[in-house]
């Protein structure tokens, strides 16, 4: 996918006569997984027609989405970020998913367009604040929280949950006050979380995971056998979460190699 296109030392990007998007490179930033490693990104604009097919070949090769930008790491001495997705159709319920999914039994997730509203930065602010207070993403302003939204070229959707209200069965929505937002984009192959966050006050379920297993039961519904997570990092308690949903593939050089529910590795 790289054919057509040189990163020269003073990170400059040659484009040559292809039909392939420019790419970026980015100057080395302290990476937030990792304390004492510096990161860098490769990434390109994903605009105008050929957007959503861009993002889905992207997607597939490894890169995430952010707004109108496709990135993905490009470090010099580190590989740690690994690309994962969730096998739809051999997904394995263990004891404690399950759990989770049944004390969600009374949540709806209703489907909305990539809107956003000040309920949900509301929401947002108030997950950054207890679980993320010293990352990057704390000095988003209300109008730096709608560009995420909905800057998009691509089918995105939000999914606002919130509790099962006495008209939910005729309208598919909830309830109440928002408790989680999922902000996901829709392949030909599965859906890919971009971005998600939920109230941290609510106890009667763990809720980042009761999003991810919605996904799940989501994208079987729909045929698509992928759930894209983005990248789980070895040695990140941030990322440990996303081994819990297997089996899963992970990207590495040679494709997409699968990880079964024993972590035992097979190529595809």
């Amino acid at each position: 996918m790289w054919s057509g296109l040189e990163v020269s030392r003073d990170n400059t990007v040659t484009r040559h006569p292809t039909d392939h998007p420019q790419f970026y490179l980015t100057a080395p930033a302290p990476c937030p997984y990792l304390e004492g490693h510096q990161e860098r990104k490769v990434f390109t604009h994903l605009v105008g027609h050929n957007a959503p097919a861009l993002n889905e070949v992207l997607t597939q090769g490894g890169f995430r989405r952010s707004q109108n930008i496709a990135y993905r790491p490009a470090c010099e001495k580190c590989q740690a970020c690994i690309s994962v997705r969730v096998r739809v159709d051999d997904f394995k319920w263990t004891r404690s998913l399950k759990r989770v999914w049944k004390s969600g039994a009374d949540i709806v997730g209703a489907r909305l367009p990539p809107s956003p509203s000040a309920e949900q930065y509301d929401l947002f602010r108030d997950y950054l604040q207890a679980r993320h207070e010293n990352g990057g993403m704390t000095e988003m302003s209300v109008l730096d929280y709608a560009m995420m939204v909905e800057d998009t070229h691509v089918e995105t959707l939000v999914l606002e949950y919130r509790r099962r209200g006495p008209d939910s069965f005729l309208t598919g929505t909830g309830d109440g006050p928002l408790l989680g937002v999922a902000l996901s984009d829709q392949l030909s192959d599965g859906l890919s979380m971009v971005y998600s966050f939920y109230d941290p006050a609510y106890e009667q379920t763990a809720l980042g995971t009761y999003m991810i297993l919605d996904h799940i039961n989501r994208a079987r519904r729909l045929r698509l056998p992928y759930v894209y997570l983005g990248y789980w990092v070895e040695g990140s308690a941030k990322m440990a979460y996303k081994a819990r949903f297997r089996p899963q593939e992970h990207l590495g050089p040679n494709g997409w190699v699968i990880v079964d529910a024993d972590a035992n590795i097979t190529s595809l």
